[in-house]
């Protein structure tokens, strides 16, 4: 039988040589030639490092393995599938699984001691290679050259050829256009202008952002605790610091996060060449950034230790980062007291929705239309006897047979009470112990699959006033929430909400259109509904109030109901 062949091919980033992935492949594909192996696939990642299984080619051909389309895995090397221990020793695994064996040019077939010795000494090279690359780096930085990428308002200098036949690498010098962009961006914040404003003025004249797109105002704000930001950036003062984070990869998702180090490792070397921004522009702007960001909150309103910084972290408002923008899907943020509006609009100016929308009238309009509209009478209706329709057929599935398996259930146990009387009196034959485990093993299959049946009658049940029912408890949701009473009725009332999206006027100075997405699994919740089976979300029609033409509807329903809602307007 002739065996199918797999064949995977990479390169890192330390080796951008494209055409080595052709090359392996090459070798490869003659090496399945000779062995009488047909190829059914070459799997290759391009630059991507083998510490870590996020590779679409490495992901690729899992997929393929678990398929069973593979009988063998062949790679140039070990090293090619992972250079991390617990990636190697997991692909042998499913390998091993899937009935297929791995084989590599350099060690021939791999069994689990290549997997535990080579994967040791991947991981070992790709910690020194880290220390080696950290070394050169800081290296570079104490001699006044760049140890990362190039910042807004530089550019790239091509070094003289050093004796490694390499260019000198690091080497820096102001960008003038963009380095005017950055003197502006001080000039305007120092005079008093936002983030906001400055980003939004950016992007209208058509100005590119550090990396060719928008502005934002984050990106000139920053943050303050890791000295990002453009307004932060000390290179602009002619100060070049390094190292002020590293990154780990996340064993579990093999992400990469960014980890503060401690002051004692951030190297800083002055680099007065590359000054943009005078030192008293700075000072000024500084200052400005620290004023900003000290707490606005007055001693009465004030808390103290875990307390406060909980009610600092949890949702005050009960659309706190529910509002999305119906033109662009951002969201809506705060444009001023008690204003909402379209983030990309606002702080960025790259949407054309202009609707600004009072949080507390849009709370009322959320709250009326979740009490009155989102459960109508007629569509709960339809809803209810569509789920009992489900409900039945699902119950009918479950009990199918069980009649049939009561009455066999019956029998074995007769048969065994039988084998068992005989085993008392003595009786000895060939067989005999075999059929005892033979009657045991269908008699616990038949009492579980009778069980499971009899679950059914566990399935929920829906209320025939549950419109009704739920209606009470929005309405006291909402007296209470008018009391300002607060807190997990907040959130009781917030998990009703999956979202409230605002669209533009149809017509120039029409009113805004609202459409509300009720979460339907919290509003079962709330209508005293229990199980975890059900509907997840309710779409329904709310009529224009308030000069708003609001709309409620759904996402989706979970599939176990079969049941799509169909949507109503008025």
């Amino acid at each position: 039988m002739i065996q199918r062949c797999a064949i995977y091919a990479r390169y890192s980033s330390e080796n951008q040589r494209v055409a080595s992935i052709e090359d392996q492949v090459r070798v490869c594909r003659a090496r399945a030639e000779r062995e009488g192996w047909q190829v059914v696939g070459a799997f290759t990642d391009h630059a991507v490092s083998g510490a870590t299984a996020l590779r679409p080619g490495y992901q690729a051909l899992l997929r393929a393995l678990r398929a069973g389309e593979v009988d063998v895995v062949l790679t140039e090397s070990l090293d090619r599938l992972s250079r991390d221990q617990e990636h190697i020793a997991g692909f042998f695994k499913q390998a091993r699984f899937a009935g297929a064996r791995i084989v590599t040019l350099a060690e021939g077939e791999i069994s689990e001691l290549h997997v535990g010795l080579k994967g040791t000494m991947g991981a070992l090279y790709l910690k020194d290679l880290a220390d080696k690359t950290r070394r050169g780096l800081e290296g570079r930085v104490r001699e006044g050259r760049s140890g990362g990428g190039v910042c807004y308002g530089y550019r790239v200098v091509r070094g003289p050829i050093g004796r490694d036949g390499e260019p000198e690498r690091g080497l820096r010098e102001i960008d003038a256009p963009q380095a005017a962009v950055v003197q502006r961006v001080f000039r305007e914040f120092a005079a008093g202008q936002s983030p906001i404003a400055i980003a939004k003025r950016l992007n209208a004249e058509g100005i590119p952002g550090p990396r060719g797109g928008l502005w934002s105002d984050g990106a000139l704000r920053g943050h303050a605790r890791v000295g990002t930001g453009l307004l932060r950036n000390e290179i602009y003062v002619g100060r070049l610091v390094w190292n002020r984070r590293r990154w780990i990869k996340d064993p579990t998702t093999g992400r990469r996060l960014a980890r503060q180090n401690a002051a004692e490792a951030v190297v800083a070397e002055d680099v007065p060449d590359l000054r943009i921004i005078d030192q008293e522009l700075w000072d000024r702007v500084q200052v400005r950034l620290a004023e900003a960001a000290r707490p606005q909150c007055s001693p009465a309103g004030q808390r103290s230790g875990d307390d406060q910084l909980w009610q600092y972290r949890r949702p005050r408002h009960l659309l706190s980062g529910k509002v999305v923008c119906g033109a662009c899907g951002g969201g809506f943020v705060a444009s001023a007291r008690d204003y909402l509006a379209c983030k990309a609009a606002f702080r960025q100016g790259a949407c054309d929705n202009a609707v600004r929308l009072r949080r507390p009238h849009l709370e009322a309009q959320v709250l009326a239309a979740l009490g009155s509209e989102l459960m109508q009478p007629d569509l709960v209706a339809e809803f209810v006897a569509e789920f009992t329709r489900e409900l039945n057929r699902l119950v009918a599935e479950m009990t199918a047979g069980t009649d049939g398996k009561r009455r066999e259930l019956e029998s074995v146990r007769r048969k065994l009470a039988g084998l068992v009387d005989a085993i008392a009196d003595g009786l000895r034959a060939p067989g005999l112990q075999g059929r005892l485990d033979e009657l045991e093993a269908r008699k616990a299959t038949l009492e579980a699959e009778i069980a499971a049946a009899g679950q059914g009658s566990a399935l929920p049940r829906l209320h025939p006033n549950i419109a009704g029912l739920y209606r009470e408890r929005v309405a006291r949701l909402r007296e209470a929430l008018e009391a300002d009473e607060g807190g997990d009725l907040l959130e009781e009332a917030r998990a009703l909400i999956d979202r409230v999206e605002v669209h533009p006027p149809a017509e120039p100075g029409g009113p805004p259109r609202l459409e509300l997405i009720g979460e339907l699994t919290a509003m079962l919740r709330a209508a005293g509904v229990g199980g975890e089976r059900g509907p997840r979300t309710a779409k329904s029609p709310l009529a224009a109030a308030n000069g708003l033409d609001v709309f409620l509807g759904t996402r989706s329903v979970d599939a176990g109901t079969g049941f799509e809602p169909v949507t109503f307007r008025l």
